[in-house]
């Protein structure tokens, strides 16, 4: 049995010795579940990874962290190692063992985009029963409006006997990889000063507390939507781009002297970036409010696969070639360079509406293999010579070194004969690609001439 978590002050906690009398316990190994596990370990807590999935398991077992980077993987293997970090798919070990618990269970959106919250709900109930009194639950994944205060609340307290402020904590804490600080909200004040004393070990940017959780979470979700809105303008305008004959990137590079330049690159939405933004929606019509331009932004992009897949039929017709049966790679599914993030779902997309079409697809990543894959109907080649022999077109994804780096004459030696390049992130130059006898497109560069 470890140490009750009664602690508020820093200095319970400000030595590594002090903290490895704590354990902390994610449930959810997924990125940012891992990303959790490596920031307790490196602080000197005791971590229990615990997750549904039997192979998830058995990966972290092995140090494996296929989404999470060659860094965050390293320092996993290494805990594993020490036994400072271990995992078990029984939940009620993890939890009893534990003080600090860490929910990185996210809400699911249905295939009619409605927010299913059955499943964190079915997680605070198991949760509940094992707690030990004096323990600190932390909420790091966004979830909808009041779902915090109700739902999870409710249910840890229902199924606990624990009274939350009193008994147990609970905080709420989402976590964003890219931003420079992390919100931590409660409604009570222990709650806050134990979350905020154990999220100071482990966040490297500054920490912003409120006593407003409703507030914080409308915050999360507004960010959220902000991102979704910007990345709807950069496709929008990348799309007049490509009709206008304009090439998007040099405008963007014009704009740069402005006094101001809100375009980003245009974007292929994926993941939570793709699913999070129908939470706000979805908390919407449940006020009965109609939020225009964040439904017309989640529109667009949800359309990008699709304009993607008909850049790829308007490349090969130009080969004198249709979709039917055509062999196009996608190369570069996982998230950026030099990380083996979890597949693109917007490869998946592309790939599904191609295959419907007809086509034939491949798929490559330098940081991916089989295993990491998992069950897939597309086919992971193991390089890109494989990838590329006999194709008739290619599709980048994600601007690896290894893809900066073509090589075009090769290129179209081992390709078929009159064959296409769709450059989705900008990696290639428009004019080089076609002199090499290439079909060339790409997302808002309509620089092409053929």
């Amino acid at each position: 049995m470890s140490t009750p978590l009664t602690i508020a002050k820093l200095e319970d906690l400000n030595t590594p010795e002090k903290r490895g009398k704590y354990t902390a316990c994610i449930v959810g190994c997924g990125q940012v579940g891992i990303v959790h596990a490596v920031l307790f370990a490196e602080a000197g807590f005791k971590v229990i990874c615990f997750d549904s999935d039997q192979t998830v398991i058995n990966n972290i077992a092995k140090g494996k962290a296929p989404f999470s980077g060659e860094e965050i993987e390293t320092k996993l293997k290494n805990h594993v190692r020490a036994k400072r970090i271990t995992a078990t798919i029984d939940i009620k070990k993890a939890i009893s063992e534990s003080n600090i618990i860490t929910l990185t269970i996210p809400a699911k959106i249905d295939s009619k985009k409605k927010v299913d919250h059955s499943t964190i709900e079915s997680i605070c109930k198991r949760i509940g029963p094992n707690l030990q009194i004096g323990s600190v639950i932390m909420l790091a994944k966004p979830v909808g409006i009041g779902i915090f205060e109700g739902t999870i609340k409710e249910t840890i307290e229902n199924s606990s006997g624990f009274k939350v402020g009193t008994d147990i904590g609970l905080a709420y804490s989402p976590f964003n990889t890219f931003a420079a600080q992390r919100l931590v909200a409660a409604i009570d004040t222990n709650s806050l000063n134990v979350a905020a004393t154990v999220l100071e070990l482990i966040t490297k940017g500054e920490l912003k507390k409120t006593g407003n959780v409703k507030a914080a979470e409308t915050a999360t979700l507004f960010d959220v939507q902000q991102n979704d809105v910007t990345t709807a303008l950069a496709n929008e305008m990348a799309l007049f781009c490509e009709k206008n004959g304009v090439d998007y990137i040099e405008v963007r590079e014009l704009m740069k002297s402005g006094a101001s330049n809100l375009l980003t690159a245009p974007a292929l939405s994926n993941g939570s970036a793709k699913e999070e933004p129908y939470l706000l929606l979805a908390d919407a019509e449940n006020l009965n409010v109609k939020l225009r331009i964040p439904g017309a932004a989640r529109e667009i992009n949800e359309q990008i696969a699709k304009h993607v897949a008909n850049l790829v039929k308007d490349a090969l017709r130009s080969c004198g070639k249709t979709s039917r049966r055509a062999r196009i790679s996608l190369l570069g599914i996982s998230q950026s360079p030099n990380m083996k993030g979890p597949p693109k779902r917007i490869a998946k997309e592309i790939a599904q509406v191609l295959a419907a079409r007809g086509a034939r697809i491949n798929l490559y990543d330098p940081y991916y293999s089989e295993d990491d894959l998992g069950d897939s109907q597309f086919r992971l080649k193991k390089s890109l010579a494989e990838a590329v022999e006999g194709a008739d077109c290619i599709i980048i994804l994600t601007e690896h070194d290894q893809f900066k780096r073509l090589n075009l004459n090769k290129l179209k030696i081992m390709m078929k004969k009159s064959s296409a390049i769709v450059d989705l992130e900008g990696v290639t130059e428009p004019d080089k690609v076609e002199k090499e006898g290439f079909i060339y497109r790409g997302l808002g560069r309509g620089v092409w001439t053929k």
